[in-house]
C-alpha cells in the first residue's frame, strides 16, 4: 500500500512535470493564491551541470551511444550539440513500436523537462489551423479560436521577452515582440530573390536570443530561466524531483481526481499525493501512458473512447544550400530568434493544411579553412507541415513490458499517410525553387564544409536525408486526448478538463486536435496558463 504524502503547503493542487508547461501551471497556479506540489520523475541539476562542457560532453555521448543509452536520442542533431545527461537513459525508460512503424520518441526527464534543449522558437497558431477541418473537412475543429489564447500568448510573449517583427500575415499572428535581432546578408538576399520571382515572404524568427540573464545562469527558453522560477519565487509552490508518477488517483463513485500515486525515482517506493486540482504536464506521449494506466489502474473514464488516437508529430524535410559572392556577416548567432521563416503561404494545394520553411544563412560559418567554396554563404531549409489527425496513429499501454519502475510502457504506432507524402514532395520542389531564385544550390553538407571529426558521425544522419524522416524525429509530438465541442468527439473540453473528471487538466500537447505547422511550445504554454486561471477560479467559488 502507498504511503500518503501531503506537501508542507497541503497542496491546493498537484502539477505533473516541470517543463515549459509545468513551470507555467505552477506559476499561473501560484499567482492565484493556490498552494502547489510540482512533481518531476527526473533529477534537479544546477545550471553547470546541466549544461556541460566540453570535451566531457562528447566523451559522455560516445559512452552512452555505445552502452546502447542513448542509440535513439543520437537521430537528432540536437542531442549533439547538448549536455547527453538532458536526455534518458532508454534502457531503464523504454518503448516500443511496430518493427516496421519507428518513431523517435527524444525524451528529457529532469526538472526542467525539455526546455532544457528547446530551441526557443515562438510561433502563434491561427484559426487557419485552429479551424482547419472547417474548411478542408478532416478531422475537428479546436474548440477554441486565436482570440481565446491571445491574452495568454501576449502576457507569454512579454514575460520572456520574445524577438520579433510584426507582419502582417493572417496566417501567423502578430504579437508582443521586442526588436527583431537582423537578418544577415545573405538572407536579405534571399528575401528579395523569393519576393520577387516566387512572391513569397521571408520574415524574421520570433523567439529568444542565446544570452542569458544577468540575474540568472538559465536562458529565458527553459523553464527555470521563466515560468518555474516565478513559481517557486513565490513561496506557494514546492518541487519534489525523482517522483516517478504511476497514475492519477480516481474516485470511482464522484469520478473525480483525488491525487496520484508516485514512485521515488532512486528508491523505488511508492507513495501518493493528495489535492483537490490535478494537472497534467508531463508532455505528449508520456501524459497519454499516465492517463491510459489511470483507465487501468482507477477507472478514469473517457467517454469519447478516443484516448491515445490522433497521434501526431511534424513532417519535416531539410536541405543545405550555398549562394555564391555574398558580402560578409559577421558575427551572427543561430537561435530562435535569430533565424528567418518562409511561412505558410495559404495557396490552393493537392494536399491539406499546410507547412513553413525556417532558414537561416551565414549563421553556422566555420573557420575559411574548413569551407570548400571561398565567399560563398551557406544556409539551410526546414520544413515542417502540419500532419493530419488519425486514429490509426496512437499510444497504447504494452500488455507485457515494463519501465525500471513497474509502470507499463508505452507502445507508439505512428507511420506518414499519403497526405504527408504529398506535402513533403511539395517542401522539395519549394525548397529548390527558394534556392534557384537566390542564386545558389542545394548541396550535401559534406560538399560544402571540411569535416574530418564528425563526417563519419553525420553521414546517413536522419536530417541529412533526401525525404522525411520517420515520426518523432521533430520533437513535436501532439495529440492524442483532444479537446472538442462534446464529450463524444474528445477527451477535453475546451477548459482542458476530462469532460467527467473535472478537476483533472491535462495542457500539454496530447490536448492538441490538429498540429498546425508551427512550433507548438508557445501555445501549450497559453493553453496551460489559461486552463489554469480558469480552474483556480472555479476552485475558488468551490465549483470544480
Amino acid at each position: 500500500m502507498a504511503e500518503t504524502l501531503m506537501a508542507a503547503s497541503n497542496p491546493d493542487a498537484i502539477v505533473v512535470g516541470s517543463g515549459a508547461t509545468g513551470g507555467v501551471a505552477a506559476m499561473a497556479l501560484a499567482q492565484a493564491g493556490l498552494r502547489v506540489l510540482v512533481l518531476e520523475a527526473g533529477p534537479e541539476l544546477s545550471a553547470k551541470r546541466a549544461f556541460g562542457s566540453e570535451p566531457l560532453n562528447s566523451l559522455k555521448r560516445l559512452a552512452n551511444i555505445s552502452s546502447g543509452r542513448q542509440r535513439i536520442a543520437a537521430n537528432h542533431p540536437g542531442y549533439w550539440k547538448a549536455n547527453p545527461e538532458l536526455f534518458v537513459d532508454e534502457q531503464r525508460n523504454p518503448y516500443s513500436t511496430p518493427d516496421d512503424r519507428p518513431f523517435l520518441w527524444t525524451r528529457g526527464r529532469q526538472v526542467g523537462g525539455k526546455s532544457l534543449t528547446w530551441g526557443g522558437i515562438t510561433l502563434r497558431l491561427s484559426d487557419y489551423e485552429l479551424k482547419g477541418a472547417s474548411r478542408d473537412g478532416h478531422g475537428q475543429d479546436w474548440p477554441i479560436a486565436h482570440d481565446d489564447l491571445a491574452p495568454w500568448y501576449s502576457q507569454l510573449e512579454t514575460l520572456l521577452a520574445v524577438k520579433g517583427q510584426r507582419d502582417g500575415l493572417p496566417q501567423l499572428p502578430d504579437g508582443e515582440f521586442q526588436e527583431p535581432m537582423p537578418l544577415t546578408p545573405a538572407e536579405e538576399h534571399l528575401g528579395r530573390s523569393i519576393r520577387r520571382d516566387l512572391e513569397l515572404p521571408l520574415i524574421h524568427s520570433r523567439g529568444f536570443e542565446l544570452s542569458k540573464s544577468a540575474q540568472t545562469p538559465w536562458p529565458r527558453s527553459c523553464s527555470q530561466g521563466g515560468a518555474l522560477a516565478i513559481a517557486l519565487a513565490s513561496g506557494r509552490v514546492e518541487l519534489r524531483s525523482n517522483s516517478v508518477v504511476s497514475h492519477v488517483l480516481i474516485d470511482r463513485a464522484s469520478g473525480r481526481a483525488e491525487g496520484v500515486e508516485a514512485i521515488d525515482r532512486q528508491s523505488g517506493e511508492h507513495f501518493c499525493a493528495k489535492a483537490p486540482l490535478v494537472v497534467l504536464c508531463a508532455s505528449t506521449i508520456e501524459s497519454l501512458r499516465l492517463l491510459l494506466h489511470s483507465q487501468q489502474q482507477s477507472g478514469l473514464e473517457d467517454v469519447s473512447g478516443r484516448l491515445g488516437q490522433g497521434l501526431m508529430d511534424h513532417i519535416s524535410r531539410s536541405c543545405f544550400f550555398s549562394i555564391p559572392d555574398q558580402p560578409a556577416a559577421g558575427s551572427s548567432e543561430l537561435s530562435g530568434a535569430g533565424s528567418c521563416f518562409i511561412p505558410n503561404t495559404l495557396e490552393s494545394r493537392d494536399f491539406k493544411r499546410g507547412y513553413g520553411l525556417w532558414c537561416g544563412i551565414q549563421r553556422f560559418d566555420p573557420p575559411q579553412l574548413l569551407q570548400r567554396e571561398r565567399g560563398s554563404a551557406v544556409g539551410f531549409l526546414i520544413g515542417h507541415g502540419e500532419v493530419l489527425s488519425q486514429s490509426h496513429n496512437q499510444v497504447s499501454l504494452h500488455p507485457e513490458r515494463r519501465d525500471a519502475w513497474g509502470i507499463p510502457i508505452a507502445h507508439i504506432d505512428c507511420r506518414w499517410d499519403a497526405n504527408e507524402e504529398a506535402m513533403v514532395a511539395h517542401m522539395g520542389q519549394r525548397m529548390e525553387a527558394v534556392v534557384n531564385a537566390a542564386g545558389g544550390q542545394i548541396k550535401p553538407l559534406a560538399d560544402l564544409f571540411v569535416m574530418p571529426l564528425i563526417e563519419p558521425l553525420v553521414q546517413g544522419s536522419l536530417a541529412l536525408s533526401p525525404g522525411a524522416a520517420p515520426p518523432g524525429y521533430y520533437i513535436h509530438e501532439l495529440g492524442g486526448a483532444p479537446m472538442a465541442e462534446r464529450e463524444e468527439l474528445g477527451v477535453l473540453n475546451r477548459w482542458n478538463q476530462l469532460w467527467r473528471t473535472p478537476n483533472l487538466l491535462v495542457t500539454d500537447g496530447s490536448c492538441w486536435p490538429s498540429a498546425g505547422w508551427q512550433s507548438p511550445t508557445l501555445t501549450e504554454m497559453a493553453l496551460t496558463w489559461r486552463a489554469c486561471d480558469h480552474a483556480a477560479a472555479a476552485l475558488k467559488r468551490g465549483e470544480l
